[in-house]
């Protein structure tokens, strides 16, 4: 039951180390850090990166973001070829839980059109009324015009670690739960995993880079300062979540690791490791 990570997104973004805080004087890298976690039942995949269509046709992304994250579109890199050069069937997808339903991270929904889409039913309900103008940018419903098998959560469930969250996804997938983290969308969450040895909290865009959950002196860098409070739902809720995220770390960073969608610092410190998820009886695999 191995965790994989993934990059399924890789842009080249303007700004360089002055405005990001890392990368050359002008772009900077960042990544689209998913998660696919084989399972007795299937395989898993938090969040898909961009898919081979938006590769095919990169209009459907929209000039705005073209523009500003400049994404490097690659066949190789999306989840679907990822899949299989690890050996898989993309068929054997069966369930895919997304952070949220921006296009960056639900480009790949359409490569495995039988999987269960799991979301929180705020974030879908957003997605599918597209009310506001940022929201009719952010969000491309030519990513889900198969009809996907959503599933919808609701916000309600079990405590973990103080925070509100949603049971197990599946009776399949023991120990991977979403966690209510919203602001940067109305549903908004984190997807934490449950492995050998504690959990991991893929925390989407709650945040962009690692310097903002540092826990003894926080800072973020100016270009994704202005960023995040231009494109965030709720801004106000969205700092509320991070500091929620500083004081999991502060008290619980033996027991959960956190990362974000977008940091390759996060990214190369976790790509290589090797994790197993949890078993239902609580041992490792």
């Amino acid at each position: 039951m191995t965790i994989h990570h993934l990059d399924c997104a890789g842009m080249c973004t303007v700004g360089g180390r002055a405005l990001l805080g890392h990368g050359g004087l002008l772009t900077s890298r960042i990544v689209a850090h998913c998660l696919l976690i084989e399972t007795g039942g299937g395989l898993v995949l938090v969040d898909t990166g961009l898919g081979t269509e938006d590769v095919a046709d990169p209009r459907r992304l929209g000039p705005a973001l073209r523009a500003s994250i400049r994404p490097q579109l690659s066949l190789a890199r999306t989840a679907l070829h990822q899949v299989r050069a690890l050996g898989h069937n993309p068929s054997d997808v069966r369930h895919i839980v997304l952070t949220h339903l921006d296009l960056d991270h639900a480009g790949g929904l359409g490569d495995f059109p039988d999987a269960q889409v799991h979301v929180f039913a705020d974030e879908l309900r957003a997605a599918t009324a597209r009310a506001t103008r940022r929201e009719r940018t952010r969000y491309r419903p030519a990513q889900w015009s198969h009809n996907p098998r959503w599933v919808e959560h609701e916000t309600a469930g079990d405590a973990w670690f103080g925070f509100a969250a949603a049971r197990p996804v599946a009776e399949s997938v023991p120990g991977v739960v979403l966690i209510p983290l919203q602001g940067h969308t109305r549903g908004h969450c984190g997807i934490a995993v449950r492995h050998s040895s504690g959990w991991l909290l893929h925390c989407g865009d709650s945040y962009f880079s690692h310097t903002e959950v540092d826990t003894d002196s926080p800072r973020c860098p100016p270009g994704f300062t202005a960023f995040q409070r231009i494109v965030a739902h709720d801004n106000p809720v969205r700092i509320h979540n991070q500091q929620r995220l500083r004081e999991l770390r502060r008290h619980h960073g033996a027991e959960v690791e956190l990362f974000c969608a977008h940091d390759p610092y996060e990214f190369e410190r976790l790509r290589t490791r090797r994790q197993f998820s949890h078993r239902p009886d609580g041992s490792g695999s």
